[in-house]
This record gives structure tokens, C-alpha cells and sequence, in this order.
């Protein structure tokens, strides 16, 4: 499904080049959950970031079903990030004075449905998220746990097929952890989505399939889970 050919990704800081991702090459199969894992600074959220559209590679190519990401015009960019990738950050990313009900509706609202269509799939959403009873709660009034749950249901608003998370376990406490990362499995196991999550976690990555490890920029290791 998504097939990575020598991902090279420069910066330049006083006129130095620095190699965020140097020669990476791997591939992701469809419906499989995936761990990137490295420490800080090795490369995994610009990989993530540039799987999802959002960050042009220097060199290589990132081909979804066989065509180059980066060859797609601007509006099929965007309709890739809207349509076919669902977003989970580790700073959630909820608009403040939005309830939650509202914060899942904003990617549909491009859309050709009615208002009342949006809401209906939005609350199906925040009811599969155990968060039926508060759909009109704002941000601050939820627990941290919720508010990535409702950062889930939003990501899941267009049915993508790929979910990436970046760190979407980093600011929880190990038992929330563990409940985001069932939710996310259960997406995987039973909606066939491939899932794919950046991690420091060692606990985290224990979750998906496939595990690969990334060291200043370059891939190092591959292993089945």
C-alpha cells in the first residue's frame, strides 16, 4: 500500500546540511499496524509527517497505491490528508472553543452532506469512543484520556485507511496508554485500517505487527512483533 524508495529529507542550519532522514526505503502493507520507533531526533515523526503529505521530501519517493505522493497536484494533496489519512498528535490538536461534538465534525465539513448528516456521523463517532454523554463538552472540561479519544474519533471521521499516530501514548499515564493503544489495535483487528504509530514507548510498540527502528535519519532494524 505504501512503498518508501530512498526517503532523504535535508535541513540546513548555518548553511550545514542536517540529514532528518538520509536513504530510507521500507514498505507498509495494507490492514497491518506498524511501531516506528528511535529516539529523539532519529527521524520518526518527519517520516510520519511525510507519509501523511504535510512535509515534501528532498529526494525519494513515497508512492500510496503505486503513485508518488508527491506528484499529486495540491488539491489531490489535499484530499489525500482529508480522505485517505486520519491524524492522531500527541498534543491532541482540539480546537478550544469547539465541544467535542464539533471538533469531529471539522473534517467532513467539506463535504456535500447536510449539517444534520455530519452530526449523526460525528456522534456515532464520540459513541464509539465512550463519549456519548459528552459530545458537547469543550476540551477543558475533559479528562486528558478523553480528549484523545475524541482526536481518535475525529481521525476517523472520512474512514481513512491509514491512521498515523504520532506519540499518541505521550502524555497519558501507563492505564490510559493502554486504553488508546486497545482502541487503536481494535481499529487495526477489526476495521482492516492500517495503523501506523511513532514511538519511544518500548510498551507501545509492543502493540503493533511490525516494529522499525530508526537511528539519525536511517532505518537500522526491521522485526515482526
Amino acid at each position: 500500500m505504501i512503498e518508501i524508495q530512498n526517503l532523504t529529507k535535508i535541513y540546513y542550519r548555518r548553511q550545514e546540511p542536517v540529514y532528518a532522514l538520509n536513504n530510507v526505503s521500507l514498505e507498509f502493507e495494507k490492514g497491518c499496524f506498524y511501531a516506528i520507533t528511535g529516539r529523539s531526533g532519529s527521524g520518526k515523526t518527519t517520516l510520519m509527517l511525510s507519509i501523511g503529505g504535510l512535509i515534501k521530501p528532498s529526494k525519494g519517493t513515497i508512492k500510496i497505491n503505486g503513485k508518488n505522493l508527491y506528484d499529486y497536484s495540491q488539491k489531490d494533496l489535499a484530499m489525500y490528508r482529508n480522505k485517505t489519512v486520519g491524524f492522531v498528535l500527541q498534543s491532541f490538536n482540539l480546537v478550544p472553543y469547539l465541544s467535542a461534538l464539533e471538533n469531529v465534525m471539522i473534517p467532513m465539513l467539506m463535504q456535500n452532506r447536510s449539517n444534520g448528516q455530519l452530526q449523526e456521523r460525528a456522534i456515532a463517532l464520540l459513541g464509539k469512543m465512550d463519549l456519548s454523554k459528552r459530545k458537547y463538552f469543550l476540551p477543558r472540561e475533559l479528562s486528558v484520556g478523553q480528549q484523545q479519544r475524541v482526536a481518535i474519533a475525529r481521525a476517523l471521521a472520512n474512514d481513512p485507511e491509514i491512521i498515523l499516530a504520532d506519540e499518541p501514548t505521550g502524555n497519558l499515564d501507563p492505564g490510559l496508554s493502554a486504553e488508546i493503544l486497545d482502541i487503536l489495535k481494535d481499529l487495526n483487528e477489526q476495521e482492516n485500517k492500517t495503523v501506523i504509530i511513532v514511538t519511544h514507548d518500548p510498551r507501545a510498540a509492543l502493540r503493533a505487527k511490525k516494529k522499525m527502528k530508526l537511528a539519525e535519519g536511517s532505518l537500522i532494524s526491521e522485526e515482526e512483533n
